[in-house]
């Protein structure tokens, strides 16, 4: 069964893991120096937040977590009837995890990943070179948050 995935980055590790231990009413299942995720089952959801110099604040990607090889090859499936360009990761080291993954864009610039997770790691992981498929809220330097490209300064508009 599928998982959906949200990676958040946060100004205070130590506050988000407060905040959101009383939101989902328990402890998060794995915590590191800068990092800290929840597996939940009700909504069945990875929930993870990071903790990350310089990089933005807010949702940083979105996701779907697949149990095995034959849900993977189902998202993937998607993923490239989707019509959109893949960047087929394959085999890497993110959020101290082993996982296989690809990363895709919806037409907003939004950054889905689709991945398996195959084992734990000791280290957070090196990011890949997403910038063309980066939403402009993506944490830029982290693991499993593609570089956000740069943006134009935006027209004054109503909320300007």
């Amino acid at each position: 069964m599928k998982r959906f995935h949200v990676h958040v980055g946060v100004a205070d590790l130590d506050q988000s893991i407060a905040f959101y231990t009383g939101l989902f009413g328990k402890e998060p299942s794995v915590t590191k120096a800068d990092y800290a995720k929840w597996m939940l089952e009700d909504p069945r959801v990875n929930f993870a937040i990071s903790q990350k110099d310089g990089a933005v604040k807010g949702v940083e990607h979105l996701g779907l977590q697949v149990e095995d090889q034959g849900e993977l090859a189902e998202v993937y499936g998607a993923l490239a009837a989707a019509g959109r360009p893949v960047l087929e990761e394959g085999a890497t080291t993110c959020c101290y995890a082993q996982s296989e993954k690809s990363w895709i864009a919806d037409p907003d610039g939004v950054v889905w990943e689709a991945f398996l997770t195959s084992g734990e790691a000791t280290v957070y992981g090196a990011s890949p070179e997403l910038e063309q498929l980066a939403s402009a809220n993506a944490a830029a330097g982290s693991c499993c948050a593609p570089q956000a490209p740069a943006q134009p300064a935006a027209s004054s508009t109503c909320c300007g």
